[in-house]
């Protein structure tokens, strides 16, 4: 089993491992004083995991309520936050109970979210299914929800109690959502590491799966260690990302989120290689990965509703925005930019 420790605002472990849950109950059991349980999760994914997971919390004494809500991002809003937290009102839970995040990326931010709201503050633990949810969302405590004028705009840092990844659960992923997983991991490489590029590169799509989520999950373990809030280092996370939310805006969330990072991701290293300031290795070597992963590169929105949308990314301050610029062959750097600027490198990265 691969063991990761986070050390935030209370310290935890990330837990990977085929057939792990299976064992959700015993490996949680000794972190929580109470013995009632929530489910969160989603329609795709409770049918497929939901009982086993219940099952193994029964088995470790727990009694167990689930809350299933639509899957997608359309569902992560302020009203089915609401049903949440009036669902765990009415079935009595107490801040000695638990939360349990069921699902990918959605599910652990209204999971943990809601988690976090209640009673102002119960514990809760993340079980990730989705690969983009094991390397990057599950970890780190942001927990958010959208409103119609942006992505993650309410939304708080609540660090889970356990997270447990069971790589069994990738097999039944849809092909663009186990695509999107990638483009985090691809990230990663961009920001972090030029081996991980290397290998992603030089091996199969899926080799040694359990190292590359271990790998990324220890990556963001000590950005997120130096600065849990976001307020400097960790913003280096987001590379890809003001571009990528603005462009999920703009579409109606047709896009996955992973998607939307991969085509923020490509128009900020043109735009960087069209500047002089990032070398043109950069621009082959990911646009090469998405190629291979089955991910986006360009972008049809207009210039001029992608810049209006990143006017609401929850980075913004004042006049200026941090952008993620890369520099290298995995290594980029925070610059705090103009909307003007921003304009010019989304016209030469479009």
């Amino acid at each position: 089993m691969e063991e990761i420790i986070v050390s935030a605002s209370i310290t935890y472990k990330v837990l990977i491992e085929r057939g792990l849950l299976a064992r959700v109950g015993e490996l949680s059991a000794p972190l929580i004083r109470g013995r009632h349980a929530a489910i969160i999760s989603d329609s795709n994914v409770w049918p497929l995991y939901g009982p086993a997971v219940e099952e193994s919390l029964r088995d470790a004494g727990f009694t167990v309520d689930s809350f299933v809500f639509p899957a997608g991002e359309t569902s992560k809003n302020l009203g089915t936050l609401g049903e949440i937290l009036t669902f765990l009102a009415r079935k009595e839970f107490t801040r000695q109970d638990a939360v349990f995040a069921l699902g990918g990326g959605v599910t652990g931010d209204m999971g943990g979210l809601a988690s976090s709201l209640f009673l102002r503050g119960i514990p809760y633990v993340q079980i990730p299914t989705s690969l983009l949810a094991m390397v990057d969302s599950s970890v780190g405590g942001k927990t958010a929800v959208d409103l119609p004028e942006g992505k993650n705009l309410v939304g708080t840092f609540t660090q889970p109690v356990l997270v447990v990844c069971d790589p069994d659960t990738l097999k039944t992923l849809e092909p663009a959502v186990y695509a999107e997983g990638w483009a985090e991991i691809i990230k990663y490489g961009m920001i972090l590491s030029r081996g991980l590029l290397e290998f992603l590169l030089d091996n199969p799509v899926g080799t040694d799966i359990e190292k590359v989520i271990a790998d990324c999950v220890t990556m963001k373990r000590d950005v997120v260690a130096s600065d849990e809030r976001d307020t400097g280092g960790r913003q280096i996370l987001n590379f890809g990302h003001t571009i990528g939310h603005a462009i999920e805006r703009c579409a109606g969330y047709r896009y996955y989120h992973g998607e939307g990072v991969a085509m923020g991701m490509a128009v900020m290293t043109r735009g960087c290689i069209a500047k002089g300031c990032c070398p043109k290795a950069c621009g082959r070597i990911l646009e090469k990965l998405l190629e291979k992963y089955h991910l986006p590169k360009t972008c049809d929105i207009p210039r001029e509703d992608l810049l209006k949308a990143a006017r609401a990314d929850k980075k913004r301050r004042g006049d200026q925005i941090t952008l993620i610029e890369p520099r290298d062959v995995g290594r980029c750097v925070l610059v705090k930019t103009g909307f003007g600027e921003l304009d010019e490198i989304l016209r030469l990265g479009l």
